[in-house]
């Protein structure tokens, strides 16, 4: 079973989110799939990732630039992690069946958005009901909380 996190964003978006939770998971040696909601998101995602500035690089790829096995991120719409990770991120209000595959699973979720809160409590029934470990996060001041 995985450990799911729920992240419930408050503060930033997803894009502004995303960067400092793959770092961490860069720096504990982990290799990450990223699952976004359309082509269109990879893209642009993409082309963020390779702009950022906090941190100021993160290695990454997509499909239009091959080669998953060397890409420690893996951008994509499906939840199929070619390039071997047992860190899953979902953005955008996807879903996965696929959650028992990975290690840890960080759900990332517009709080400002009632339908996207709404969707992401479906979510938590559905993987608390598969038997996986859930957490709850939600942006504070100056970070992340950890809420009951």
């Amino acid at each position: 079973m995985a450990e799911v996190g729920f992240y419930h964003l408050t503060r930033t978006a997803a894009d502004a989110a995303l960067p400092k939770l793959l770092a961490r998971t860069l720096a504990a040696g982990e290799r990450a799939l990223v699952v976004c909601g359309s082509a269109e998101r990879v893209a642009a995602l993409d082309a963020a990732l390779w702009l950022g500035e906090d941190p100021d690089w993160l290695p990454h790829g997509t499909a239009a630039s091959g080669a998953p096995e060397l890409q420690p991120i893996w951008l994509d719409t499906v939840d199929v992690a070619p390039n071997g990770a047992r860190y899953l991120f979902l953005i955008d209000g996807v879903a996965s069946e696929r959650l028992a595959a990975f290690t840890r699973v960080f759900d990332l979720f517009d709080g400002q958005d009632e339908a996207a809160v709404a969707a992401a409590r479906g979510r938590w029934t559905a993987a608390k009901t598969a038997g996986h470990t859930l957490a709850y996060w939600q942006q504070g001041r100056t970070g992340w909380e950890r809420k009951a």
